[in-house]
């Protein structure tokens, strides 16, 4: 039997001489690889997988929407149209923002307005706050007026109806109106009347009643033929020819031109 040859001695003892090892594949990130025995190594980009949508679709930023609010049609205005109502101690101030189209937003100015019309006056309050609110919704009907025919809605847009003016509410309107009207003048009136309490000079001749005590007069002229006459206004007590005759009461020195002679009253009674 023969037997086998001796291992030959490699360069680090008995043992066999080991393979090179091939190089390792380079990650996603590694940099490029000097040329090996099979050749140069490239990286490849990362794979990523297309995104699935998810349980509820794909998200997207909303996009603002220029329609109606009411009808969806365009084109329309941002604008907000507002009421009030009075209760006496309480009120109320209403409000509905835009955007509106032609349509839908004069419809909504002439109601609201047409219920503030007949709605804003009961309290003290709402009689300054409906006069503003009437005059805050011209604006935004000027804004509308200018709009084009509505067009695209997703339904009809509501009808205008008829001009404000020509509404019930309005007629309505002119009652506190010239409530406020007469009311002023008639308030200065009664103010200068009551107030009058300022002596008016007397005349020799004249016939008055005192609504007052003696201290504190109060000397009305009345109608000698009157059953409320009480004294008759002789004459002035320093005038020529003596003093006031027995019985006579003398009238406050503001009530003669001067303001400074007293004047004989003599009973008539």
């Amino acid at each position: 039997m023969a037997t086998p040859p001796p291992p030959q001695a490699g360069p680090y003892g008995p043992y066999a001489a080991r393979q090179p090892q091939q190089p390792e594949p380079a990650g996603p990130y590694a940099p490029p690889q000097s040329a090996g025995p099979y050749g140069p190594y490239t990286a490849h980009a990362p794979h990523v997988p297309p995104q699935q949508p998810g349980p509820y679709g794909s998200w997207s930023a909303p996009q603002p929407s220029y329609g109606c609010r009411l009808c969806g049609a365009g084109p329309a205005a941002e604008a907000t149209v507002r009421g009030h109502q009075g209760m006496i101690v309480l009120m109320r101030f209403l409000s509905l923002p835009g955007p509106f189209c032609r349509d839908c937003g004069l419809a909504t100015y002439r109601r609201m307005s047409a219920d503030t019309l007949w709605q804003g006056w009961w309290g003290p309050l709402s009689l300054f706050a409906t006069p503003v609110t009437l005059l805050l919704n011209l604006g935004p009907r000027a804004a509308f007026r200018r709009l084009a025919p509505p067009t695209g809605g997703h339904r009809p847009p509501l009808d205008p109806g008829k001009p404000l003016r020509r509404r019930p509410a309005a007629l309505l309107f002119l009652v506190p109106a010239l409530f406020l009207l007469l009311a002023v003048p008639a308030l200065i009136l009664i103010g200068v009347l009551a107030g009058d309490d300022t002596p008016r000079p007397l005349v020799s001749g004249q016939c008055v009643r005192n609504e007052g005590d003696w201290s504190h007069q109060k000397l009305l002229v009345t109608d000698c033929a009157s059953p409320q006459a009480q004294y008759r206004a002789t004459r002035p007590s320093l005038a020529p020819g003596g003093t006031c005759a027995p019985g006579d009461f003398l009238a406050l020195p503001a009530y003669s031109p001067e303001g400074t002679v007293l004047y004989c009253l003599t009973p008539l009674h």
